[in-house]
């Protein structure tokens, strides 16, 4: 056999995959829902086919539903085969599920459910671990919080218990720290991982390697050398099987308060002293901390908000928001938020944040654009002119996975023409094993691993930010500021406010 290269040496040394230790038992609450079936028990299933679930576990499904066993198993097998799942592992997973019915207004279900645990934690040798994941509606956390506090569910003794909720943690702040009360009157902040799977897509984990593992970028990642960071999250899709959850929720609470917030922290972040966890959220607190609180006097210039009239998504006319099935036809929920935001501290003193998320847009496109200012004095203005086109930074999450670097360079030939160049690093070229962004939080979950989970801190801190914003868009005077604009396009046209004043 060859001896490995210099390269597959030092790949070898820097990087490492983790399995989790602890046996457990995971109790997925809504199991027969769509997030469950479609998400959840799947990215599962990934886990225990690649050796990366923990042995011995099992897998509880619990709803309202009255289902045996059997009955389940079949359910989910029937999921896989409509997804085309490669059923090599399905003995194997099958063996480990179980269902019981649980309704959270019931506390007489949780007891027996309770039982029901500890009955097949003795039988597997789970040892007490166990994982609680609420893929159910938001209404019902607190409930299941409690019930699972009740009845001594929540309890940590030589073993650990860990409750994963989805979001939205919450409609405001009010609400927000209200759920916060009732999910710890039975676990503690280390114990609840606030799921927000954006920080599981590779290109988002990436940035942090981006920034702090290389010395050339980081010397001009301030105010001195970046001009403006504009963050993206458009989709083509309307509100599709979410129009009831969408109508009373808008894309400020669906996408700001939560992902963009999330995107705009670790790009602004100062560097922890180690990789860890609340190293890493502490300092993404602290730019919260700094978020320059919106001029309610001068709103127009620092948010503009839409809703999508009818128009064309790849050739076909699609409907208007308020013709979408279960949409208020007089509904002025917003589906379009661009917003310029300002952090008060020393390095980004001045640098505006464009962030922009919307929905039925001309295309599907998450990514990330740090804009680099002109060169101070342009030698070459007496041939090209005083404006040297800036350099460009763009870190994209979808559809692409990759990083572009753009820069000016000469044309070929005897003149001295400029053009624009690009470095792109594709991440489809490197690595062979990738987990999908539910299968990696799972495993985060299951290790311990806090880093890709909110906390509550910088929850409430998001839901400050943005509550003048909510007042003044949720009263019926908000439905002025509420700008048409056709599917299939960039958004409206208000837009270019946020860039002519600074």
């Amino acid at each position: 056999m060859a001896d490995p290269t210099p390269i597959e040496i030092e790949e070898e040394n820097t990087c490492s995959y983790n399995k989790p230790d602890d046996p457990c038992a995971i109790i997925l609450f809504g199991a027969t829902g769509d997030l469950a079936t479609r998400k959840i028990l799947p990215s599962l299933y990934f886990l225990l086919c690649s050796d990366r679930m923990p042995s011995p576990s099992i897998i509880i499904g619990a709803s309202r539903s009255e289902l045996t066993d059997e009955e389940f198993r079949q359910r989910i097998k029937e999921v896989f085969l409509e997804t085309e799942t490669d059923m090599q592992c399905w003995d194997d997973f099958s063996s480990r599920l179980f269902y019981r019915k649980a309704d959270p207004g019931d506390i007489g279900s949780f007891t027996n459910l309770a039982g029901f645990i500890k009955d097949r934690e003795n039988e597997f040798g789970t040892g007490g671990n166990r994982l609680f994941h609420l893929s159910v509606p938001p209404a019902a956390y607190e409930d299941i919080a409690e019930s699972l506090a009740h009845v001594g569910l929540a309890e940590e003794s030589g073993n650990w218990s860990r409750l994963v909720v989805e979001k939205p943690f919450g409609y405001d702040l009010a609400s927000s720290k209200k759920l916060s009360n009732a999910l710890m009157q039975g676990f503690d902040e280390h114990q609840i991982y606030r799921i927000d799977h954006y920080l599981a897509k590779e290109t988002v984990q990436n940035m942090l390697m981006f920034r702090f593992a290389n010395a050339i970028f980081e010397p001009l990642w301030n105010r001195n050398y970046i001009e403006s960071v504009h963050i993206t999250a458009a989709e083509s899709l309307g509100v599709e099987h979410r129009a009831g959850f969408y109508d009373h929720t808008g894309v400020l609470r669906d996408m700001f308060q939560n992902h963009m917030m999330q995107l705009l922290s670790i790009m602004a972040m100062e560097p922890p002293s180690i990789y860890e966890a609340d190293r890493i959220r502490d300092e993404k607190t602290k730019v919260y901390r700094s978020l320059r609180p919106f001029p309610t006097d001068d709103l127009d210039h620092h948010l503009i908000l839409g809703q999508y009239a009818a128009g064309m998504i790849e050739g076909e006319s699609v409907p208007s928001y308020v013709k979408e099935p279960n949409v208020a036809p007089d509904s002025s929920t917003p589906t379009f938020a661009a917003m310029k935001v300002y952090i008060d501290n020393w390095r980004w003193q001045g640098v505006p944040f464009f962030i922009t998320s919307g929905k039925r847009m001309s295309e599907k496109r998450t990514d990330i654009q740090v804009r680099f200012k002109e060169v101070p004095h342009s030698m070459f203005r007496n041939i090209l002119g005083e404006h040297i086109t800036a350099n460009k930074l763009t870190l994209s999450i979808h559809p692409e996975e990759e990083v572009r670097l753009t820069f000016q360079a000469k044309s070929a030939g005897p003149g001295m023409c400029l053009r624009n160049v690009t470095m792109n690093f594709d991440y489809a070229e490197g690595g062979t094993f990738r987990l999908s962004a539910y299968e990696k939080v799972l495993l985060d979950v299951l290790m311990g691993d806090h880093t890709l989970f909110w906390r509550q801190d910088s929850v409430d801190l998001c839901w400050e930010f943005l509550t003048p914003v909510l007042m003044e868009c949720d009263c019926p005077e908000g439905a002025e500021r509420l700008h048409l604009y056709k599917a299939g396009t960039d958004g409206p046209k208000a837009v270019h406010r946020l860039h002519d004043n600074p």
